[in-house]
């Protein structure tokens, strides 16, 4: 094996799923830059690795060097650290101020930031605030380069450590030796198997407490990603002996030491029987069993207080003293109120709502849900109720904004959320209104259910809004269908298909997916539903991207920003990580044109932050993947990066006409989203929609997958895939199901 020393120019490529990198560096004694080829998806602009490796003569690339080990130190050479200062790690230095401090004070430069960089107020623009800026990110950049260091020397992604640092600033080294499954508790990102990486080169035993209790806590935590509230008691010890290679004994010693300690929490006031004929164990996390505890209780409370509006109190006089328990409001003066005509089903729903202090409403596309919620609305106004609406994301409460013509806000909103200590809203200041309802039901977990009951007080009324058929909650728990499915409150499905939603294609697809037939493929230049035979995963890309940025733009006269690519899965040839490479390439290439006197028009690259193989530039379709409640965005929020600042490192996305600023350390909490899964997507709607369906995807294939993604779309939808794969996604009614005891408990 031979070393290298080099400085990185560019980064031409990197893998963000597998790490396999191409990076352009400058080589003593070689004029042209040499290309380094390894795992290096934490390398940056400026730095100087020391790689070890071998060369190799690729047929199309030339000569490569193939690193296998890397790690990065501090340039030596005044090139270098005029390279380094400009690459953007030390805020407030770009490119121009990086070459007059190194053409000022040459080899020394560092010795000067480090031991007297009041001498940088000799430099032309440098002021006080900025040399302090400098100082304070040097410090920080030198404990992130020791943080570093560590990690390499245990085999880990070093992207890890400037989150690290701001977890544990000067002991995060010392935090690590003592226990490194601390890791995987504090900081979002770091799971169970990095901390134990760092945790086996450090000695710590396999069959160790802190390694067993911390592998018991994440095979819950990847349980409840799967959206189980609780772990069945033997699928845990499996699980959990399978992930820390510990026998079932001393896993089920730390569990119930853990049960002593009340870390975790073991239900056994509820039977539930599974189809073998065995009791089912539930064991959970101390949050997820408060949370399922509280809601069903509240919900019952709640179900059972009477409302103090003048609807609710006249309708219970005039029952008492007519004995006529039907008596509700008048339709026909809901129809005329609202110009709207109502089937027997949703002037059900409106006679329900009259005097129901719990309900759910339920359909499917085009079968009125908003129509019948507008007549829920009328009857209650004109008793002079307040009325508060609410939907899951920014984009679900936009649209219930634009159909009802009331303000509706995120739930999140809605609770007036202020990290760190929470939300505001809860049974100590609870909302102030009359109702509350919630579209998009399908999509509250059962946290974040908790989280507003306690904010819903005992008089209030809650109408819950949703189509139980698409796919359950990202988070843990399917709390609307264990409502309809408990019937302790009343349900109404709407279930008929209007005439005008008759004309779509793709409601009428929707529904037949629905009921488990084949959708009619037949396309047509009327039609709103098309579907592409393609059988080859790898040609799909090419004809995914072609779609986006030619055929549908100019066919539908749309910006490419309105079509959202839906695909079933992250990974693989057309999954979410690999379309969003190709889509990005295709609709904002790395260069942009620009005129320059006296040299016409020039390719000028675009200002762009790297972050774990991602390149993020302006004008970057972005979604967040992080409840992040210091900035008020949340988990499936999607906006456009509008700004992008290599100097001090930091960009900003607009979201629903907000800007929010991003530093290069908190880039994990954003993807591209060109392209996103039908998971992520819940609760939106898109103008137009592109959705492959291949066999590449067959183990994610189900019935209410393809019927989500379908249902998002409003103008257009456009399947690229094989009939073959379609038919198999829509005979897949084998849903997982979660672990979950809410509707026991709102039975009991």
């Amino acid at each position: 094996m031979q070393k290298i020393r080099c400085v990185v120019e560019r980064i031409t490529y990197q893998n963000p799923e597998n790490g396999y990198s191409v990076l352009k560096c400058r080589v003593k004694d070689y004029s042209d830059l040499v290309p380094v080829i390894g795992n290096m998806i934490d390398a940056n602009v400026g730095s100087v690795l020391i790689a070890e490796g071998n060369w190799k003569v690729d047929a199309k690339y030339g000569r490569q060097f193939v690193a296998e080990n890397w790690e990065e130190t501090l340039p030596a050479t005044v090139y270098g650290m005029e390279k380094y200062l400009g690459s953007g790690l030390i805020k407030g230095v770009g490119p121009k101020y990086a070459k007059k401090i190194v053409q000022k004070y040459g080899v020394d430069t560092f010795n000067v930031i480090e031991d007297n960089v009041e001498l940088l107020l000799e430099i032309e623009g440098i002021g006080r605030k900025r040399i302090q800026m400098i100082a304070e990110s040097w410090e920080r950049q030198k404990e992130i380069k020791n943080i570093m260091l560590f990690l390499q020397e245990h085999q880990v992604s070093t992207s890890y450590a400037a989150k690290i640092y701001k977890q544990y600033g000067n002991d995060s080294i010392a935090v690590m030796k003592e226990n490194p499954y601390k890791l995987a508790d504090d900081i979002w990102g770091i799971g169970f198997k990095t901390a134990d990486q760092i945790a086996v080169k450090l000695g710590f035993g396999k069959e160790s407490y802190v390694r067993l209790r911390s592998g018991l806590m994440y095979t819950l935590s990847e349980l409840s990603n799967e959206g189980h509230v609780f772990a069945e008691k033997q699928q845990l010890i499996e699980k959990a002996s399978e992930l820390l290679e510990a026998s079932p004994e001393t896993v089920v010693m730390t569990m119930d030491e853990m049960l002593k300690k009340e870390e975790l929490i073991f239900e056994k006031n509820i039977v539930r029987i599974d189809e073998n004929g065995n009791q089912v164990l539930p064991i959970y996390l101390p949050p997820f069993y408060f949370a399922e505890v509280g809601v069903a209780g509240k919900l019952k409370k709640l179900a059972s207080s009477p409302a103090e509006d003048k609807l609710y109190t006249r309708l219970m006089e005039a029952r008492k003293s007519t004995g006529n328990d039907e008596l509700s409001v008048d339709i026909g003066a809901v129809q005329a109120k609202t110009g709207m005509e109502y089937d027997e089903i949703q002037a059900d729903a409106i006679r329900r709502a009259a005097t129901a202090k719990v309900m759910v409403l339920t359909g499917g596309p085009g079968t009125g849900k908003t129509t019948t919620t507008h007549g829920i609305i009328s009857a209650y106004k004109a008793y002079g109720l307040r009325i508060l609406l609410a939907a899951p994301t920014g984009r679900a409460a936009k649209r219930m904004t634009e159909a009802t013509g009331l303000e509706a806000k995120t739930i999140h909103r809605l609770l007036e959320c202020k990290p760190p200590e929470g939300y505001q809203k809860n049974e100590e200041n609870p909302l102030e209104g009359d109702v509350l309802i919630v579209d998009e039901c399908s999509m509250i977990d059962i946290i974040l259910m908790n989280s507003l009951l306690k904010a819903i007080p005992p008089t209030m009324r809650l109408i819950m809004v949703g189509d139980i058929d698409q796919l359950p909650s990202v988070g843990a728990g399917n709390v609307l269908r264990d409502m309809i499915d408990s019937a302790a409150f009343p349900v109404v499905r709407l279930t008929r298909i209007f005439r005008q939603a008759q004309a779509s294609r793709i409601v009428m697809n929707a529904h037949r997916i629905n009921e488990g037939k084949m959708p009619d493929i037949s396309n047509g230049k009327e039609s709103d539903f098309f579907f592409m035979e393609n059988e080859d995963a790898e040609a799909a890309v090419p004809q995914i991207v072609r779609l986006v940025k030619e055929k549908l733009p100019k066919y539908y006269q749309i910006e490419p920003s309105q079509i959202q690519v839906l695909t079933p899965m992250q990974r693989g040839v057309v999954g979410a990580t690999n379309l969003n490479l190709s889509l990005q390439e295709a609709l904002n290439p790395p260069e942009h044109d620009i005129f320059m006197k006296g040299r016409g028009r020039v390719a000028m690259p675009k200002e762009c932050l790297r972050r774990s193989g991602y390149v993020f530039r302006a004008d970057d379709k972005v979604m967040q993947v992080k409840n992040n409640y210091d900035k008020e965005v949340f988990n499936g929020d999607i906006g456009m990066i509008e700004s992008v600042n290599e100097t001090d490192r930091t960009l900003k996305v607009k979201f629903e006409g907000r800007s929010i600023e991003y530093d290069v350390t908190e880039l994990d909490e954003l993807v591209h989203a060109y392209a996103t899964t039908i998971h992520k997507a819940q609760g939106s709607e898109y103008p137009v929609v592109v959705m492959p369906v291949m066999m590449n995807h067959y183990v994610m294939l189900q019935r209410n997958l393809i019927y989500t993604g379908i249902t998002r779309a409003k103008k257009a939808l456009v399947i690229v895939g094989a009939k073959r794969t379609l038919s198999y996604a829509v005979k897949n009614v084998t849903v997982t199901k979660r672990n979950t005891l809410l509707r026991e408990r709102l039975e009991k």
